[in-house]
């Protein structure tokens, strides 16, 4: 693990956050874990791409850290999106809290258990705090009820049930569970 450089994106890297995505859809565990199909996400123009790296490696509102191994493959990802008080969700819910929530967590298979995860984990809530006025005090994810392995490794990273289930987008017979971890006190 001390070999990975842990890092935010940049701009320009369009083409690696497309391969890194392509091989997170195509996980056995994809259905459970994102709201998007391999073959929705291949057929994304590259103006597409570019615009999703150039916006998670800039400004206050996303940012996505990446495990970038000493050949320069990205082995694993963690995407937070910034939510503003009165601002809307993806579940087109009016946000009641300045808060980060985490999306896109993904370690390729054969790292899974190496520290990856927890090293992404770490700076995107170092780059959630770091955010200025209006500072988040929490952040959360959403994690599929079936998908025991994620569920495990956010409580023992500090993440707790905050108690909101919620039918999960597009599929209303599965549940998704929100996990939440609070701004540590200053």
């Amino acid at each position: 693990m001390n070999q990975y450089v842990i890092r935010a994106v940049r701009a320009d890297e369009w083409e690696k956050v497309k391969e890194l995505r392509l091989v997170a859809l195509s996980d056995p565990m994809a259905p459970l874990a994102f709201l998007e199909t391999a073959a929705a996400a291949a057929a994304k123009p590259d103006e597409f791409w570019q615009d999703r790296a150039r916006g998670a490696a800039e400004g206050r509102g996303v940012r996505q850290i990446v495990a970038e191994s000493p050949d320069g493959r990205w082995d694993g990802s963690v995407t937070v999106f910034v939510e503003e008080v009165g601002s809307t969700d993806f579940l087109e819910q009016t946000v009641g809290r300045n808060q980060g929530h985490v999306v896109g967590v993904f370690v390729r298979a054969e790292q899974r258990g190496t520290g990856i995860t927890d090293a992404l984990f770490q700076a995107a809530l170092e780059w959630a705090w770091a955010q200025g006025e209006p500072e988040l005090e929490r952040v959360r994810l959403f994690v599929h009820e079936d998908n025991v392995r994620a569920g495990a490794f956010y409580r023992r990273f500090g993440f707790e049930p905050s108690g909101l289930v919620i039918p999960k987008p597009g599929d209303p017979t599965s549940k998704e569970l929100e996990y939440v971890f609070a701004r540590p006190a200053d």
